[in-house]
């Protein structure tokens, strides 16, 4: 393993222990045992304490399924920056205050532009790498999502119909209508995110 490789690898083990830790501490707030998560999000125990441990990383699908279980938005599992005081009234973010979520094996990154935390408006950066997915399997949680492509290209596919959506094409429907996505081109692509009711 190349210095590089092992320094990627290390990074991303760290980043894995800081979401399981946050689901893990999300969970215990709730008074949720695994088994409950497990009921609510479809998920397995044994895969779940994995992710708590941060021996498994989590997919984009099943992060939005804990958060669905636990009844918080997504953007309560982004970990926290460390001195950060997440105010609840704060109106604006600036750049060096982002909180980023790395999916590396579904080739995804999150960038969560919202400032507080537990809102019931989310808005993503997202950065989808040349074959990077939501999963193979669609989802469904509770809200309503929209987005706008900023660049590159992604298909889309909600409710068995798929689009190919490309720079300025823009979206929207009901999260609870089964969905996935993925980066079919060779380029990488960027999406402005919106997700509500959460």
């Amino acid at each position: 393993m190349t210095k590089t490789a092992a320094l990627v690898s290390t990074e991303q083990g760290q980043h894995d222990r800081a979401v399981g830790l946050r689901v893990r501490a999300l969970r215990k707030d709730k008074n949720v045992s695994l088994q409950q998560l497990s009921s609510a999000s479809g998920l397995s125990i044994g895969y779940l304490s994995q992710i708590e441990r941060g021996i498994s990383s989590a997919s984009v699908r099943a992060l939005a399924l804990i958060a669905d279980g636990l009844g918080v938005g997504l953007d309560a599992i982004f970990p926290r920056q460390r001195g950060a005081n997440p105010a609840t009234d704060a109106f604006a973010f600036r750049v060096s205050e982002r909180r980023g979520l790395g999916f590396w094996r579904d080739g995804i990154e999150k960038e969560l532009l919202t400032p507080g935390e537990s809102s019931t408006l989310n808005l993503f950066l997202v950065h989808v790498a040349p074959g990077g997915t939501s999963g193979e399997s669609a989802y469904t949680h509770h809200g309503d999502e929209a987005g706008f492509v900023l660049e590159g290209a992604f298909e889309l596919t909600v409710d068995g119909e798929t689009r190919t959506m490309e720079t300025g094409d823009a979206f929207r429907f009901r999260s609870n209508r089964p969905h996935r996505w993925r980066n079919i081109g060779l380029s990488p692509c960027q999406i402005l995110w919106a997700l509500s009711g959460s």
